[in-house]
């Protein structure tokens, strides 16, 4: 019986240091949906810089299938309808590919798909 304690022991031992040894090779796991450093405004150590006011992005265009049909842009997030209003500006026209807003008698064109300077024209 007490030759059995005994080795009941030992393996109880060695499943403990297999055990502490395995756990001190591990890595700590990273959160996949933790945004990256820097990102989160109130970090230590990170200043967090205002965004530039840019243009307008024309995310999409959304053109029913009648005469009459519902005529839309999605600018920023807002959708915005035919003769509709975009903060100051109206949306005076509206194609498959861009959008015209109006501020006054300023014509700003924006584009669904605009052209990048790193593109090649296919052939």
């Amino acid at each position: 019986m007490d030759e059995a304690m005994s080795t009941v022991r030992h393996a109880m031992l060695a499943l403990i240091g297999v055990l502490l040894f395995a756990s001190a090779g591990a890595r700590q796991l990273q959160d996949p949906t933790r945004p990256p450093p820097g990102a989160v405004a109130g970090e230590v150590g990170v200043v967090a810089t205002p965004s530039l006011p840019s243009a307008p992005q024309l995310q999409a265009i959304l053109i029913g299938d009648h005469q009459d049909g519902r005529r839309l842009a999605v600018i920023d997030g807002q959708t915005v309808r035919l003769g509709g209003k975009f903060h100051d500006a109206t949306l005076v026209k509206l194609s498959e590919t861009e959008a015209v807003l109006l501020t006054g008698k300023q014509r700003q064109i924006l584009r669904l798909f605009p052209a990048s300077s790193s593109t090649k024209p296919v052939k």
